[in-house]
């Protein structure tokens, strides 16, 4: 019986603090883009497009980042190409919410809890920005590649970094192990 009410807990805390993430970023969506007439997305994702941009240019790529002008996305322009673009879904905010879900619901100190929820949530982020790098390059000089890269390896990078953190959470931070 023990057993059934932690698996319960767990999942009403992950799922509240989910939710309430999620409707939080929701709002701040709805206040933030636009989407009738001229498109404008987020701040967040325009600031990871602006970062991706500052990666590809120490890399020697020649970029621009845009605005699109048909839908909710900032284009990636590498060498005078449009190659990619970045939509909210790319930002890497939604991960962050489920990684701190996660960590919430798997209960630790509190102070662990913040920290390694701030150094988590940072860690993604960076990755995140890294990783849309690497898949604008490979889109540029390997087009034909592009499906696999974006569908199979790419997010295998972002979900692969956010596991490796949970599982450093639950053996390292968590009070699961005690």
């Amino acid at each position: 019986m023990k057993g059934q009410r932690s698996i319960v807990l767990f999942l009403v805390k992950f799922f509240t603090v989910y939710f309430v993430l999620f409707g939080l970023y929701s709002f701040y969506l709805n206040k933030t883009q636009q989407k009738v007439g001229i498109f404008s997305c987020s701040p967040i994702t325009t600031k990871v497009a602006e970062q991706t941009k500052t990666i590809l240019s120490l890399f020697n790529y020649e970029t621009r980042v845009l605005q699109h002008e048909d839908e909710m996305s900032m284009k990636v322009i590498l060498n005078g190409r449009y190659v990619a673009r970045v939509i909210e879904g790319c930002n890497s905010v939604s991960i962050i919410i489920l990684f701190l879900a996660f960590i919430v619901a798997f209960k630790g100190s509190l102070k662990n809890t913040i920290i390694f929820g701030v150094v988590g949530a940072m860690i993604i982020y960076i990755v995140n920005i890294l990783r849309i790098a690497f898949l604008t390059v490979m889109i540029y000089e390997y087009q034909s590649y592009q499906e696999f890269f974006h569908s199979i390896v790419f997010p295998a990078i972002i979900y692969g970094i956010t596991f490796l953190l949970w599982i450093v959470w639950v053996h390292k931070f968590s009070n699961f192990k005690k």
